[in-house]
Formats: C-alpha cells, sequence, structure tokens
C-alpha cells in the first residue's frame, strides 16, 4: 500500500510539473505571430504592361461597290497579291457602256461642228483682212486723185484750164470717193460675218466642253463597274460570289462589301490597355508579342501609336460616344509593330504583348506582396493611442485627419519584432517593386502570408517559419 501511495504521489508530480511547463510555455509565445520573411536584395527590374489583342495589318481597306449590278467576273481569291490598279472584278455594265457610246458619238458631233464653226471663222478673219486692204488702198488712191484734183480747180480758178478739165478731175475725185465707201462697207460686213461666226464657234465649243464633262461623267460611272486595287497588298476577305447582286452606300451589309486588300508590309499588334497602365506606355517602346496561334515564340516589336479616346470595355464603343457617364472599365488602344512578323502569320489571330516600360539596373528591390499600407493612427502604440483618446474631451479635427493618412510600407523585422517601416517606391516589376528610400540592402522584411500582412500591427513579437506551403498562425 505504502509502494503504490509512492507510485501515485510521483505521478502526480510529474503531470504537475508537465502542466506547469506546458502553461509556461504558452504563457512565453502569448501574441507571437508566425510569419515568413525575406530579404532587400539588388537586381535589374523591367516595368511591363501586359494587353490582349488581335493581329491586324497596318493599312487595309474594305472595298465596297461603288455601282448597282450583278458581280459578273471576280478575278482573284482570297490570299492572292495584288498590285495597285489591278483588276479585281466586274460588275455588269451594259447600260453604262451604251451610255458611254451615245455620249461619245455626241461629242463627236459637237466636235465636228466646232471644226466647222473654226473654218468659218478663219475664212470669215480672212474675209475681213482682205476688206481691210481693199479699204487702205481705195484710201490711198483717193488721197492721190484728191491732190490731183486740188490742183486742177486751183488751175481751173486761174482759168489756166478748161471747164471740161476740171470736171473730168472733179468726177475721177468722186468716183474714187464712192470707191472708198465701197470699202468701208465691205470691212463692217466682213467684221459683222466674223462676229456672227466666232459667236457660233464659241457655242460649238461650249457644246464640246459640256459633251466632254458629260462624258467624262458616264465614263467614271462606267469605271465603276471595273473593281480595281487602290493598294499593293493581299487579298484578306472575299465575302462574295459571281452572280450575286451588289448595292451602294450601305456600309457592312451584304452586298455593299465586296472584298478586303490589306497591306501586309506593316503587321501590327492592335492590343487594349487598361486606363490605369496607359499613362506609363509611350511611343517607341519596345514589347515582346506571343500569337496563341504559333506557340513557343516571341516576337520583337516597338509601339507605334496610342489611342487617345478611352474604350469601353463592354460595348468596345469610345467613351465620348456613349449617351450617359459610366464609371465601367476602360481601355485604350494600343498599335505595335512587328519587327520581323512571321510568313504564315494572318489578320485577326488573337495576341498577348508585354510593353517594356523602364528599366532599372542593380536596384533596392522587394516582393511586391511585403507592400502594405495603413492609416498613420494605427502605428501608434496602442498605450499611446487611449492616452491620446482620453486626454481629448473634444477632437481636433487636424490630428483626426492625420491619423487618418495612409502611409505606404513594409514591416521590417527588428528584434524579433513587426516594426512599420515607410517606404517610396519606384516601378513596378513582374514580382518585385522598385524601392527609392526607407530601406537598406539585406533588411529583413516580412513577405507573407497576405492575411498576416493585411492584419498585423505595428511592434507584435512574431516567428519566422518559411516553410514552403504552411499557413501561417498565430499564438494567443
Amino acid at each position: 500500500m505504502k509502494r503504490k501511495y509512492k507510485i501515485w504521489i510521483i505521478v502526480s508530480a510529474v503531470v504537475a510539473a508537465a502542466v506547469a511547463v506546458t502553461a509556461a510555455i504558452s504563457y512565453s509565445k502569448r501574441g507571437i505571430v508566425t510569419v515568413q520573411s525575406g530579404r532587400v536584395t539588388r537586381q535589374d527590374l523591367t516595368a511591363t504592361v501586359t494587353a490582349s489583342g488581335e493581329i491586324k495589318p497596318r493599312n487595309y481597306i474594305n472595298i465596297g461597290a461603288e455601282a448597282f449590278g450583278r458581280l459578273t467576273a471576280i478575278y482573284v481569291k482570297e490570299g492572292d497579291q495584288v498590285k495597285k490598279g489591278q483588276l479585281l472584278a466586274r460588275l455588269d455594265s451594259i447600260q453604262a457602256q451604251a451610255d458611254v457610246r451615245t455620249q461619245q458619238a455626241a461629242v463627236n458631233s459637237a466636235d465636228a461642228e466646232s471644226a466647222a464653226a473654226e473654218a468659218g471663222a478663219k475664212a470669215s478673219e480672212e474675209s475681213v483682212r482682205t476688206a481691210q486692204a481693199s479699204l487702205e488702198r481705195a484710201l490711198a488712191d483717193r488721197q492721190r486723185v484728191r491732190s490731183t484734183f486740188e490742183r486742177t480747180a486751183q488751175l481751173w480758178q486761174n482759168k489756166l484750164i478748161s471747164q471740161q478739165e476740171y470736171d473730168q478731175g472733179k468726177a475721177e475725185y468722186e468716183s474714187y470717193e464712192a470707191a472708198v465707201r465701197e470699202a468701208q462697207a465691205r470691212v463692217a460686213q466682213a467684221k459683222a460675218q466674223y462676229q456672227q461666226v466666232a459667236a457660233q464657234l464659241a457655242a460649238a465649243q461650249k457644246r464640246v466642253a459640256q459633251g466632254k464633262a458629260s462624258l467624262q461623267r458616264v465614263e467614271d460611272a462606267l469605271d465603276k463597274h471595273y473593281v480595281k486595287s487602290p493598294i499593293d497588298g493581299v487579298v484578306t476577305n472575299l465575302p462574295v460570289r459571281m452572280g450575286e447582286t451588289m448595292v451602294v452606300g450601305i456600309q457592312n451589309s451584304p452586298g455593299s462589301t465586296i472584298m478586303t486588300i490589306a497591306d501586309m508590309s506593316i503587321i501590327t499588334a492592335e492590343v487594349k490597355v487598361d486606363e490605369t497602365d496607359i499613362i506609363n506606355v509611350k511611343l517607341g517602346q519596345n514589347a515582346d508579342i506571343t500569337i496563341d496561334a504559333i506557340p513557343d515564340k516571341t516576337f520583337k516589336g516597338h509601339v507605334i501609336e496610342i489611342g487617345n479616346t478611352a474604350i469601353l470595355r463592354s460595348t468596345g464603343l469610345a467613351a465620348s460616344q456613349s449617351a450617359i457617364s459610366s464609371q465601367e472599365a476602360k481601355d485604350f488602344k494600343v498599335v505595335i509593330a512587328l519587327d520581323n512578323p512571321p510568313a504564315e502569320i494572318r489578320p485577326g489571330l488573337s495576341c498577348t504583348s508585354k510593353i517594356t516600360t523602364a528599366t532599372r539596373k542593380d536596384v533596392l528591390t522587394i516582393p511586391i506582396q511585403a507592400l502594405t499600407v495603413r492609416r498613420r493612427g494605427d502605428l501608434e502604440p496602442e498605450q499611446k493611442a487611449k492616452k491620446g483618446v482620453q486626454a481629448a474631451s473634444v477632437p481636433d479635427p487636424a490630428a483626426e485627419k492625420a491619423r487618418k493618412e495612409e502611409i505606404q510600407g513594409v514591416f521590417v523585422i527588428r528584434n524579433g519584432k513587426a516594426v512599420f517601416q515607410k517606404v517610396e517606391t519606384g516601378i513596378t516589376g513582374a514580382s518585385d517593386i522598385e524601392v527609392l528610400a526607407g530601406l537598406q540592402q539585406n533588411d529583413q522584411i516580412i513577405t507573407g502570408s497576405y492575411q498576416v500582412i493585411r492584419t498585423i500591427r505595428n511592434e507584435t513579437r512574431v516567428k519566422i517559419d518559411n516553410t514552403a506551403g504552411q499557413p501561417a498562425k498565430s499564438s494567443t
């Protein structure tokens, strides 16, 4: 009985000691938070903007019908290379050709009338010159006869010649005077006839000009029945077939678009960049493009165009075209030219681009997930905060505003505690962010878990556990 009593006492003492040790250990671990940690390191950092879109040629033209009619011939097929001015298709043009022939006949007739009027005008002009010459000769003859008659009259007055000689000289002078009047009348008649013919010539020339304008109009109408390529390129879309009836003026409707010609000399990736990233994108920045249809290959390119209009993500329309104000997410169009596009590339292929917006060499970096935000009031020691609340019977607005100020920083592990440290950051890489101020190389910071970083308080005692896959836990 004594032996059993002793054994019971010893067991009780061991159990009591174990309970005491366990309690002491639990008390010592009270308030300790298990965290994951990392170091502030130096490395090269690259900031990128990722966006998705599709492959498009830089220049492409949707060729629509410019005339109403049945499609009678198609001379190309999808994928064919074409040259500028090459005949691609033809519409029924019987009526247009008849109009051209009719108008050409009218122009020919007007040309003949104009030529006849021009010949008549030249003949009339020659008649005017002939009549003018005859008038000048009659005037000269009259002047000569007048001088002779004046001398004859002087002699007759001096009784040196007979009356008969005087009358003969006077008759001769009057005859030349009449010849001058006749010549003047012929000049006036020739000039009047010339003006009439000139008016007829002007009218004929106007009819020729009018006929040629009408001919140009019907020739243009006829030319619209012949579909020609406006650029060098490739036929990328051919939605119609021979025999279909084409219509004019209804964009993007069946029967209006004949084919699409794309200039494949410059291939682009047209992507949509989120509004929060667009301010970092600049012209000329390099980009890596991956195409879903060509896996395991990355193509180089550079930014050649940045859109200025926000595009609603839900509708694809410009925000300025929306009738109602919307707070939904918006994108901006960015065009990236591929430096060496592959031969097998096709417009419309889905792609993803990574635009390099900034690079930094040998800079301090921390994991992005280590960065957090705290209010200034939450960083004050708990006892000081309580005293401040008790002391202030009336809240100070300035002090309250200061306490609500948000500060960006990380938790640095110092002497077994998590100490919040304000930091200034630079560019953001894929998983790390640049530190401009606030930390030193090799500083130990808390990097996980997300729940711990979000909830841990300043000056909290911590225990580091970087075992992979082990969830963070808190002891109380």
